[in-house]
């Protein structure tokens, strides 16, 4: 038995059952013409978000990319709020104005999600020395595609982290294809994590597809960062079930590798570990039955969420001016 609580084992389990079945419900909702714009989903990377924000503390911060529901979810954020912003409406995190890719949620610690590709990982060393220099025992995480790892905000932003000892955790989730284009067509190394040692920083690789090995790993990191111990680049080795986007079919992969993929699938692995560890499959089952309640009502709220107001439009566009 792991050291861990069973209620957090099954608030794990109940965390990546949401994220899952909320995104294929959003995907319902777009066929459907409900949801402007795209979506950008997390299927099949669950146990990455679930794994490394159960080793969090509320009062550490996320900051996210242009596939934000999983961590948001894992973060705490509501799914009503979620649901009314990917639809667009008024009650939405952001108003209606930011859509899927913009979701945040301050007080729970999702800071506004970034479309741009690497953006936050900067922003998230940034958050990291404001805690120093505050005296906060805080820990700032950034989640980033491989796609990430080639971009120039990559290398200044870890590089900056490792000089100034900032408490930051930097996590790849390495699904294999940044948009269309496989990892093995843009690096010529076979791992991320190894690029941590040119900035003299702890480099991880971990089996994304099992929850259970991410929150160990995270909660390693998490807590050097706490200490004072500085960043460490955190490598998920994941996949993702859908397109890129809901433009995207994925046609560039083959069905062997899908189904190699969907075998490892890390839900119904968690279950059968949960079932092992001596937990009655009912339990589970009444767990899921919560879950599916709980996106419905998010879901109706949602549809009868009234649309923003033509007024608002330009508002919170620029910051007041100081006087």
């Amino acid at each position: 038995m792991t050291n861990f609580s069973q209620d957090e084992l099954l608030k794990m389990y109940q965390l990546m059952v949401t994220i899952r079945r909320f995104e294929d419900r959003l995907y319902q909702l777009f066929l459907q013409g409900l949801v402007p714009g795209t979506l950008h989903q997390y299927q099949g990377q669950e146990a990455v978000a679930v794994g490394v924000c159960s080793a969090l503390q509320p009062a550490d911060i996320i900051f996210s990319t242009h596939r934000p529901v999983g961590h948001g979810v894992a973060k705490g954020m509501s799914l009503k709020s979620i649901a009314a912003e990917i639809m667009g409406k008024a009650d939405g995190c952001a108003g209606g104005k930011g859509g899927q890719m913009h979701l945040t949620d301050v007080s729970v610690g999702m800071m506004p999600s970034n479309a741009i590709v690497g953006a936050n990982i900067p922003i998230a060393t940034g958050a990291a020395i404001g805690f120093m220099l505050r005296g906060e025992e805080r820990v700032s995480i950034s989640f980033f595609g491989d796609g990430a790892a080639n971009i120039g905000a990559f290398h200044e932003g870890i590089n900056l982290a490792a000089v100034k000892n900032a408490p930051v955790v930097f996590v790849c989730e390495n699904n294999q294809y940044a948009a269309s284009t496989h990892i093995s067509l843009t690096m010529k190394i076979e791992n991320v994590a190894d690029r941590a040692e040119s900035y003299g920083i702890p480099g991880v690789i971990v089996d994304g597809m099992d929850v259970m090995a991410v929150r160990e790993t995270a909660e390693k990191a998490v807590e050097r960062a706490r200490r004072g111990g500085g960043p460490t680049l955190i490598e998920a080795k994941t996949y993702r079930f859908m397109g890129h986007s809901r433009g995207d079919p994925g046609k560039y992969r083959n069905e062997e590798e899908l189904s190699e993929w969907r075998s490892r699938d890390p839900i119904p692995k968690y279950r059968a570990y949960l079932e092992a560890q001596g937990i009655d499959p009912l339990t589970l089952a009444s767990l899921e039955e919560s879950v599916d309640e709980r996106i419905d009502e998010a879901v109706e709220h949602a549809l009868a969420a009234p649309e923003p107001d033509a007024s608002e439009t330009y508002l919170n566009v620029y910051a007041e001016r100081r006087k």
